[in-house]
């Protein structure tokens, strides 16, 4: 008999979608039947900015207490999503290969960051966005929005807000993934989203331009996706535990590892414009790591890189930590909100 698994996730179309590439990587890995079970959190009922709500785990503290309390065998989370301190009782057992990491714009009439006009409005609900643009172009407005990613584009004017139709994961009782009724229409000229999302929903006609890492610095963990699971559920022969071991991709997750040992070491909450990236360097077998802390208002900018050996998850921490220190030294405090740990 395959092993019965219910996988937890948002009810957004990106994170069905993303729950749903998930799901069929493990049905093919190993005997399981997989049902989806959606779980509501708090993000998805409040519409007040991820800063004030206290950081992005607020979209999984709801899936974790599903795991827990035994709704769910398994969770699916946008892993910049996650907090970096660890949770009692779980595992992140699987980071399948990563998905683009760039951030990417999407703007009226096919303008670039260069050619938008002095004054224009770009949208974005990332401190860590707002700071690099307003570093890059200071003369633009840049306007905290909330939203999935139909209502992100349907405010910049002349873009189709339509995301994905239903699909194998999403069934007709899903949330509509287009703009909800009360959404400002067109009162935007540009939005700047993660490439890899738009992706995720066919959604890169919507692109106007790609922002190279050096250029705008992803979110520690961007592009990628944690799979979690209760600790005991993460080992054995099971099929579960067999197709969790099978996902894993060692190269993204010490990239990630990498890059949350960055956020972990500077205690940085959702407030702070914090980006990091890292690669592995084929040629040498490095973990190339880059980072960058930001003032809110974008009047300075640090960045700072590093390189060493990721043997494995620990060297790949360490190797975070370092360069987050190296941070401190250069004075990254005194830009960036720091010491609220997440």
């Amino acid at each position: 008999m395959p092993q019965q698994v219910r996988i937890g996730t948002r009810a957004s179309a990106l994170a069905l979608t993303q729950t749903g590439h998930v799901a069929d990587a493990l049905a093919a890995l190993a005997d399981l039947t997989v049902e989806t079970v959606r779980v509501r959190t708090q993000g998805d009922r409040v519409r007040a900015s991820l800063a004030t709500l206290g950081g992005t785990g607020v979209f999984v503290t709801a899936l974790r207490d599903a795991l827990l309390d035994g709704r769910c065998d398994v969770a699916v989370h946008s892993l910049k999503d996650l907090p970096t301190g660890p949770a009692d009782g779980l595992v992140i057992a699987a980071v399948p290969p990563r998905a683009d990491a760039r951030d990417a714009l999407c703007a009226r009439d096919g303008l670039t960051l260069a050619t938008l006009p002095a004054g224009a409005r770009v949208g974005t609900g990332s401190p860590r966005r707002a700071a690099q643009l307003r570093a890059l172009r200071p003369d633009l407005d840049v306007v905290d929005i909330r939203g999935n990613v139909g209502t992100r584009l349907g405010r910049v004017r002349g873009l189709d807000p339509t995301t994905v139709a239903d699909g194998p994961h999403v069934g007709p009782d899903a949330p509509h993934p287009g703009v909800a009724t009360d959404a400002p229409r067109g009162d935007l000229d540009a939005v700047v989203l993660a490439a890899a999302g738009l992706a995720r929903l066919g959604r890169l006609d919507a692109v106007s331009e790609w922002f190279d890492p050096d250029v705008l610095a992803p979110a520690p963990g961007q592009g990628a996706l944690a799979v979690e699971v209760r600790t005991g559920d993460a080992s054995g022969d099971t099929p579960l535990a067999d197709a969790l071991r099978a996902l894993d991709d060692a190269p993204t997750r010490r990239a990630v590892v990498a890059e949350r040992a960055v956020l972990a070491r500077l205690e940085a909450g959702c407030a702070a414009p914090i980006g990091a990236w890292g690669r592995l360097d084929d040629a040498t077998g490095t973990l190339v790591l880059d980072a960058v802390v930001a003032a809110v208002d974008g009047s300075r900018v640090l960045r700072l890189a590093a390189r060493g050996p990721a043997a494995d998850d620990a060297e790949a921490d360490a190797l975070g930590r370092r360069l987050a220190e190296d941070l401190l030294a250069a004075g990254a405090a005194d830009l960036a909100p720091l010491g609220d740990v997440r």
